[in-house]
């Protein structure tokens, strides 16, 4: 046997141990949200099991045991005292208050996707081929759209368009002429339609279903003057002479981006501006091996690379590309000029001209 050192063995078991812990996990944050445990808490607490139980309409024992591996975990406060339990604000943020810019449940939704999706993810990387979007399993849309609206809430009117140059805010809020590109189910683009009621939008994107719930949520929202949602693929959709093109968390997905950054500018009027939103990157690997990086690789393994795979050309830039590769792709369509024009944790918002 190969000579190792205990202490190194040790560390790693801990964090293997916490690894695990938060993969076993993964079902009961689900329960927590599915069932309304942490909103009750969040609204009631502190709650003994009975009394989140009878709140809830479980049955107290199944509770008892939820709250027991909550408080294990940390995900929840246990007073021994009383045998009540509680969160803290910090912990409501991320469980239980969707509008939090830390609300993670969508994060926790796209994870169980991930599992789901492992078989057809295991035949791919054997033949080198994709899974096509709307061949992934379970709700994966719906989960992608929860994990990144908290985001988009709380950066994308109120920072992310004031930080592009060209007077694109002042644009908005006269009347300008807007398609937002790969717009899943919609969110970002009500958001920015609730926001400037002066100027019309258009999503596009390539699943139908989403498309679907896009149109849904818009009712919702008593939305139908100045937003429509269209099937549309991002190197053919129709709309031209735009004002603005934004691209949410889309453009290292899609097969052929140099593609559709030509479309892109094809479709933009002269002066107009194209806004990316991608997720935080450097540009090397060994920039990115930490806490975030460690996610999005993970995501970009089980769906992004196969997604864009399963598309003409297949480029797979991946989730975690980086600026530099990003803009190369951008340039390589007709824009001469990427800058970042500001960042989150999560996100960096780049503008090309």
């Amino acid at each position: 046997m190969t000579q190792f050192d205990p202490n190194r063995l040790n560390a790693f078991l801990g964090q293997m141990l916490g690894d695990l812990g938060g993969a076993f996990s993964l079902p009961l944050i689900r329960l927590g949200d599915r069932l309304g445990l942490y909103r009750l808490l969040h609204e009631r607490g502190p709650l003994d099991a009975g009394a989140l139980a009878e709140a809830a309409g479980c049955d107290s024992r199944y509770i008892r045991e939820w709250l027991s591996a909550q408080a294990a975990s940390g995900y929840v406060g246990y007073d021994p005292a009383t045998e009540t339990f509680s969160l803290s604000p910090e912990q409501a943020m991320v469980f239980a208050v969707e509008d939090s810019p830390a609300w993670l449940i969508g994060a926790f939704d796209t994870a169980a996707a991930m599992v789901e999706n492992q078989a057809k993810v295991a035949t791919a990387f054997r033949s080198g081929e994709g899974v096509a979007w709307g061949d992934q399993a379970g709700c994966l849309f719906c989960a992608v759209a929860r994990f990144f609206r908290p985001g988009y809430l709380n950066h994308l009117v109120d920072e992310w368009i004031p930080a592009l140059g060209g007077g694109v805010a002042e644009k908005l809020r006269s009347g300008a002429r807007v398609a937002d590109i790969g717009c899943g189910h919609g969110i970002s683009t009500i958001l920015m339609a609730k926001a400037f009621p002066q100027s019309k939008f258009i999503g596009y994107d390539f699943h139908e279903g989403s498309i679907a719930a896009a149109r849904d949520h818009a009712r919702a929202h008593g939305l139908d003057g100045n937003i429509r949602f269209e099937v549309g693929l991002a190197k053919d959709f129709a709309a031209s002479g735009l004002d603005l093109v934004t691209c949410f968390d889309c453009l290292h997905d899609m097969g052929d981006p140099e593609g559709a950054a030509a479309h892109v500018r094809r479709a933009l009027k002269p002066g107009g501006t194209w806004m990316i939103v991608e997720p935080l990157a450097g540009d090397s690997l060994a920039e990115n091996l930490n806490p975030v990086g460690r996610l999005y690789y993970s995501a970009s393994t089980m769906i992004c690379v196969p997604t864009s795979r399963a598309q003409e050309v297949g480029a797979a830039l991946g989730a975690q590309a980086g600026e530099k590769r990003l803009a190369e792709a951008i340039q390589a369509g007709g824009f001469t000029t990427v800058r970042r024009a500001t960042e989150t944790p999560f996100n960096m918002v780049l503008e090309a001209t």
